[in-house]
């Protein structure tokens, strides 16, 4: 299906690939010879994508995956190579800093998403890619892919990743394998919380894929989207003061088109006209 008009004046490389299907936009990471590493062109072409759609209501969610089989096994060592000469040459660290400072913006505009963002975890779920799943909505794995944060083993720190890693799986299971650099699969990922669902195949994580989209087809678009904005809010805000707005948020939902449609689908037992592709 033809992309929609937020994304057609994209100029991106190929370390991406853009898929649409009605609602539901696939961002396939195009890098299988280096296992999908991300490289700055790869970082800039998903900023560059998720800032197209912020605030296009035609996309109700975000598929990530992995071209070859594999999520993605981290930052591609080749750049370091790069920022390495760039540093010698204006005397200063700060290539490396405006390098890693932008994969975390990457991370912070994919996670504050409208849409719904759902990451299929196959191979590779290292680094960078680690930090990419921890800022899902949902995350599907296969049983056999490999997990892990393994920056203390080669030098460095996961620094624009431990803020999401921790948010995600809290401080407890965060310490543990960041500082261990430890290797671990799916089912373990599903027990730390990293991933909601894990497959067993292919054919079962297709299948997990499939009904995760009907279920984000049958709730309300912009019910959604507030809903999302809300569960971020209360991580930050005071108490009160939320649940202050959350209530007139919720009143503006109920007597709003979304909310009667709903209201009445249900007493006509019929599902709400959102669930219908245009």
């Amino acid at each position: 299906m033809t992309l929609s008009t937020s994304l057609q004046a994209l100029d991106l490389d190929d370390s991406i690939q853009l898929e649409q299907d009605g609602s539901i936009l696939y961002l396939w990471l195009n890098r299988p010879e280096s296992r999908n590493a991300m490289n700055l062109n790869m970082v800039n072409a998903i900023q560059q994508v998720f800032a197209a759609i912020r605030n296009d209501l035609s996309i109700r969610a975000v598929i990530i995956r992995g071209e070859g089989g594999t999520f993605c096994a981290g930052g591609d060592i080749k750049d370091m190579a790069t920022l390495r000469v760039e540093a010698a040459n204006v005397g200063s660290l700060q290539p490396y800093v405006d390098f890693n400072r932008r994969f975390g913006a990457m991370l912070e505009q994919v996670e504050a998403a409208p849409q719904t963002v759902v990451v299929i975890l196959e191979g590779a779920v290292l680094g960078g890619g680690f930090g990419l799943a921890c800022v899902s909505d949902v995350a599907i794995s296969r049983d056999n892919a490999q997990f892990g944060l393994p920056e203390t083993g080669l030098g460095v720190i996961p620094a624009q990743i431990a803020p999401f890693v921790l948010k995600r799986i809290g401080l407890t299971q965060a310490r543990r394998l960041a500082l261990l650099g430890m290797r671990f699969e799916g089912h373990t990922a599903l027990s730390v919380g990293v991933v909601h669902q894990i497959a067993h195949n292919e054919i079962e994580l297709e299948q997990a894929l499939q009904e995760t989209i009907q279920h984000i087809k049958r709730a309300a678009p912009e019910a959604s989207r507030v809903t999302k904005v809300l569960l971020h809010r209360a991580l930050n805000e005071p108490l009160s003061d939320l649940l202050d707005d959350a209530a007139q948020q919720f009143a503006q939902a109920v007597g709003g088109t979304e909310g009667q449609e709903g209201t009445m689908a249900f007493i006509q037992k019929r599902l709400p006209n959102w669930t219908d592709e245009s």
